[in-house]
């Protein structure tokens, strides 16, 4: 008020207001400002939530006189909605709520709410685009085609922006009883849903508001989406459609199936959500832990909430952005309340007197390197405490309340903060609204809802009494193995060093020396509370928790381990991959239409020497794990052997075939439903010995792939294939073979289809002239002895490539792991993008979906085609 109003912010190192046109351009940064006295506006309730009423009478009247909504400027739709629309819905629904208590605002006749109103249709004409979805921008006086209106020309918006409006438009509508609002936001929202990858359930960062396409096509909890998950949730606690709560459900489950690997939030590919996205995190995502509270999660949210708060004791603030390793990525932090959002809401589901010593470091913080004489400074570098001349409106609406709620007592309140849900802005709106003007029917649209086992939450809000066990030691028992997650190394005590120096316990199990086939390996893991888990995507995953640790130096043992294994892969996956390789079905009635993306092995014969490959009838092996002495050698003898991944190492299978006279051998996952879709493909490693005496081509199939090869034996006995590095066209195959009668005598339909063919294999020749590298990386692996030991069995024995998310995925839930920037739980993948052009395509890729029954060939051909150009555009977005 003193130094900047009527401005739209406060600029504290210069004393003086920031209006939009006066001041350098920041760039989108701006686009919050419309000369509306925004921080005046989006401060409101929080005057009320700190019991300022008459300082909230007077600021709701100079925003009545002194406000204008009509100014020829270009804001920001998802800005202006939560900040400025919210900002006035939340001032109405507390004005009248003190007008109902009697002693203040009794002037008060809803006109916050009529410019909440006028703000609503000045944001409508942004919803013109056939998907329902909002241009990012508009203009406040001219909409968005008008010539002078300098906007319209956009393509793409990021999902948040279109997915954070159904509660300030939906609030809107049952104020007003106007039902235009309710519908457009929830008209964007479907379109939203409607375009989420259906085989991952996740959403991409942008999309394109005119075609639906995802721009960006990685996915995460943090900037561009954060806000879009918040009011799935929270619409269905505002408005009781049940619709949303499955929405948030289906997402929810793929976002701790793929994007939470505790207590890390890592972005993954919405196509391949096996893949690392990148392996840095943004602070936006501190929202999240509030939000599984919501949901009623509460065990993930301590521990995430508890490895940001490490990261914010080390640089005093969090970044804008930290690796996974928590060193500094981008070091700005302007203030923002995410975490202090979600240590209210722990410290509510709780009671723990802890989240009050994080609110009390957090004001401390702020107080000691923020606070300035006009204000509180952003700042522009948290490893200098260097400042920046910048005091977002966020701060005083968001940061000031969540705090003041922390330590406030009820009886500090002059009304129930539990009859309001609060917006992504923490603005307020009255739980009353759900039955309030209903114009919109309540109707499920949410198509192909997947049921999941989350029975204890589908339908209620968390009831705080039953969030976790009676055990006031629970949520501790949790953050205690995290306090050491952000050093660099786990402070070792001297007993354990002094133990080993005399005749008490051997020294403890090191990274490099651990065997998955060692019994005592196994044993020694048990007791440092190490467990091996079987993913149903065919990883195996290391998890410590340090309270089932058979005591405290054992623990530390085991997150010195788990932090010796991930620097241990971290190495690894630097080292060069091996390309794919392609397992080709030749004989009738494929013909070398199919095309199966294979693993490589990284021991026997080298099939990128050996251009023409290895061919052969395929034969399944007795006993079919293939890990003892093949009992029908005269059946494999001279073909390709079919064997199921477990039980034994890759390279005792391939010995046993090769024994039995095999001249390869292709090993099929025995994860039923994986395929090489939705994760980076094995790289089959040895057993840590010389494989010098294996001859044989070996591959590694998928469960999905490996089944159109069953399938086909089923239905036609005989079946050949070709092991080759990448997909052979028809000439080559049948090069210098008698090409069969029903090839020659095919009629004019094969015909067509072979043009078609012809063509294909014209474009995927080109493509291998291009191609330098692989389309898909290579996991190395090994197999898993008795079902008991880990992907990761022998280091020594690990290939040199990487011992990525496909092989190695370590995690900690009672003890995070720190580690280097590549070093986190699953561990990141290189992606093709980063070594391959962008015109590349790999025909290795293209693969039919067999069924049980024999499909046409114009349906095999047009499956091709289609995963073709699905993967294709992969490829594209990874680049």
């Amino acid at each position: 008020q003193e130094h900047a109003y009527p401005a739209d912010e406060l600029m504290p190192l210069t004393c003086r207001g920031r209006v939009r046109g006066q001041e350098p351009s920041r760039g989108d940064v701006d686009d919050a400002l419309g000369k509306f006295s925004l921080t005046l506006i989006d401060t409101l309730d929080t005057l009320v939530v700190l019991n300022k009423t008459k300082e909230f009478e007077e600021a709701v009247k100079k925003v009545i006189k002194d406000v204008n909504l009509d100014n020829d400027i270009v804001v920001s739709v998802f800005e202006t909605n939560i900040r400025v629309l919210g900002g006035l819905l939340g001032g109405h629904s507390v004005a009248i709520m003190l007008k109902e208590k009697g002693e203040y605002m009794q002037w008060y006749n809803g006109e916050l709410l009529h410019m909440a109103k006028e703000v609503g249709y000045k944001l409508l004409p942004a919803f013109n685009t056939t998907s329902g979805l909002p241009y990012p921008r508009v203009n406040l006086k001219f909409g968005v085609r008008h010539p002078e209106a300098r906007t319209g020309s956009e393509t793409d918006t990021c999902t948040a922006c279109a997915g954070t409006l159904i509660l300030e438009f939906a609030a809107l509508s049952r104020f007003t009883g106007t039902s235009i609002f309710e519908e457009y936001a929830r008209k964007a929202l479907d379109f939203i849903w409607e375009k989420r990858q259906r085989s991952s359930n996740l959403v991409g960062v942008t999309i394109n508001i005119h075609t639906g396409d995802w721009v960006r096509k990685d996915s995460g909890v943090g900037a561009g989406i954060d806000s879009y998950y918040e009011y799935l949730l929270k619409a269905y606690v505002l408005l009781g459609d049940d619709s949303f709560l499955e929405r948030f459900n289906t997402h929810y489950d793929a976002i701790m199936r793929y994007i939470s690997q505790p207590p890390l939030l890592l972005d993954v590919h919405i196509h391949k959500p096996m893949l690392n996205a990148r392996t840095w995190m943004d602070s936006l995502l501190a929202f999240f832990p509030g939000l599984q509270v919501l949901k009623g999660d509460i065990r993930p949210a301590i521990e995430t909430h508890e490895m940001l708060y490490q990261v914010i004791k080390k640089h005093n603030f969090l970044p804008e952005a930290f690796t996974t390793d928590f060193r500094v990525h981008w070091a700005q932090h302007p203030l923002r309340p995410e975490f202090a959002e979600s240590t209210y809401f722990l410290y509510k589901a709780t009671g723990d007197p802890y989240y009050l010593e994080v609110g009390k470091t957090l004001i401390e913080n702020l107080n000691k390197y923020a606070r300035v004489p006009c204000g509180f400074a952003a700042m522009k570098d948290v490893r200098t405490g260097s400042h920046e001349d910048r005091m977002d409106s966020f701060f005083l609406a968001e940061m000031f309340k969540y705090l003041y709620l922390l330590f406030a007592d009820k009886e500090d309140m002059i009304f129930d903060i539990e009859d309001y849900i609060f917006t992504t802005e923490a603005h307020l709106l009255p739980l009353w609204l759900s039955t309030a003007n209903q114009t919109i029917s309540k109707k499920n649209t949410t198509t192909e809802y997947t049921e999941l086992d989350d029975s204890n939450f589908d339908w209620t809000c968390p009831n705080t009494q039953i969030l976790f066990p009676n055990d006031p030691m629970f949520a501790q028992s949790i953050r205690e193995p995290l306090k050491n997650v952000v050093d660099k190394s786990c402070p070792r005590g001297i007993s354990r060093a002094e133990e080993s120096l005399g005749s008490g316990p051997k020294p403890p199990l090191r990274a490099r020396d651990f065997m998955a086939s060692n019994p005592e390996h196994l044993e020694i893991l048990k007791k440092m509370g190490v467990s091996l888990i079987h993913l149903k995507d065919g990883r195996v995953q290391l998890v410590q928790h340090a309270v089932q640790a058979a005591s405290s130096l054992d623990a530390e043992d085991g997150l010195r381990f788990m932090q010796e294994m991930i620097e241990l892969s971290s190495q690894q996956q630097k080292e060069q991959q091996l390309p794919p390789r392609a397992v080709q079905i030749v004989s009738h009635p494929f013909f070398g239409r199919v095309v199966l993306t294979a693993g490589p092995a990284q021991f026997g014969m080298d099939l990128s020497k050996h251009k023409a490959g290895t061919r052969g009838f395929v034969a399944t092996i007795k006993p079919y794990n293939g890990c003892s002495e093949i009992t029908n050698p005269e059946a494999v003898k001279e073909k390709i052997a079919l064997m199921q991944r477990g039980q034994c190492m890759f390279a005792e299978k391939a010995r046993n075939i090769q024994k039995a006279g095999a001249i390869g051998g292709i090993v099929i996952d025995d994860n039923e439903g994986s395929s090489s879709d939705t994760a980076p493909l094995f790289q089959m490693a040895g057993d840590g010995k010389n494989t010098d005496d294996i001859t044989i081509p070996m591959l590694f199939l998928f469960s999905k792939e490996g089944n159109i090869i069953l399938d086909a034996i089923r239905e036609y006995e005989a079946v050949e294939v070709l092991l080759s590095d990448k997909a052979k066209d028809r000439a080559t195959i049948f090069k210098g073979k008698m090409i069969p009668n029903y090839i020659i005598d095919s009629n004019l339909e094969m015909e067509t289809m072979d043009q078609k063919l012809s063509e294909n294999d014209s474009h995927k020749q080109n493509s291998e002239e291009a191609t330098s590298a692989s389309q898909d990386v290579g996991a190395v692996s090994e197999e898993p002895e008795e079902g008991e030991s880990s992907d990761v069995t022998d280091p020594d024995s690990l290939s040199p490539a990487h011992a990525d998310s496909d092989s190695l995925s370590i995690s900690n839930q009672d003890s995070a792991v720190p580690g280097t920037e590549e070093a986190h739980a699953p561990l990141p993948a290189c992606t093709q993008g980063d070594h391959l052009p962008q015109e590349q395509k790999t025909e290795s890729n293209s693969k039919v979906n067999w069924d049980n029954k024999v499909q046409p060939m114009e349906s095999i051909l047009a499956d091709w085609n289609e995963d073709i150009e699905a993967f294709e555009m992969m490829e594209k977005d990874e680049l």
